[in-house]
């Protein structure tokens, strides 16, 4: 293995964590219906939202814009408030500001990386590059990836195997020697092993059902519980 890649959001950068804080101080600072919701339903439903309409902007449905106003125009719609365009562009943009001062490296991230620094080191992302790499460089992993592949300068998205294939060219690698590594199992680790990688299923939450197991075991995919269990996958410990 010469080549490590990894999904971004919550698997190195803790994406999740940092939405759920940006938009539980934001509800806080709009007062109303939207102050007093209930945290834990507020963040779900936004969390909801995102999943629904980031996809729509992966398929090429939305552009980039267009899926933050409609997440933003739809929560806000639920507690009784009409966005216009411009105002839900604000909105969104407002709820943002939120959302950068909660990012942050989950824990394991940097120790991972250390471990497996002799091995070159890349990310491939769904999403849009100018926005990934001004996050990547503003939680302070620029220096560490060598390069960052993105679904929107390419115009397709994990799991299709051009992404993976893509990244590899530019490594200058065969499939063969690169491991892929993201949270998602169909989308991450069994679309890279589909290109021929070795995709690794990270299960932070440890809530992988008997069936996606039996996945993940019949495309070859090794499943982890945290980045400290990865140098041992690659075979450096």
């Amino acid at each position: 293995m010469k080549v490590v890649l990894f999904d971004l959001d919550d698997t190195l950068f803790a994406h999740r964590e940092s939405v759920v804080s940006g938009i539980t101080q934001y509800r806080r600072s709009l007062g109303g219906a939207i102050a007093a919701a209930d945290a834990r339903a507020a963040a779900h439903r936004w969390r909801e939202l995102e999943e629904v309409h980031y996809h729509r902007y992966l398929s090429g449905e939305l552009t980039f814009a267009q899926q933050r106003r409609e997440r933003a125009r739809l929560f806000a719609e639920e507690y009784g408030v009409l966005l216009e365009d411009h105002e839900a562009d604000a909105w969104f943009d407002s709820y943002f500001q939120e959302y950068m001062r909660a990012w942050t490296l989950h824990d394991d991230t940097i120790a991972c990386l250390d471990a497996i620094a002799p091995l070159r080191i890349g990310i491939i992302t769904n999403g849009d590059l100018a926005f990934q790499l001004a996050k990547i460089e503003r939680i302070g992993l620029a220096p560490r990836i060598e390069n960052v592949i993105a679904s929107g300068q390419l115009g397709y998205a994990k799991p299709d195997a051009r992404i993976f294939e893509h990244a590899c060219r530019v490594f200058g690698v065969p499939p063969s020697e690169a491991a892929y590594v993201g949270d998602r199992l169909q989308t991450d680790a069994i679309g890279a092993a589909s290109a021929g990688l070795l995709g690794v299923w990270l299960d932070r939450s440890r809530a992988a059902s008997p069936d996606e197991l039996a996945s993940a075991a019949a495309s070859g995919v090794p499943v982890i519980h945290g980045l400290g269990e990865l140098p041992a996958v690659l075979g450096l410990r």
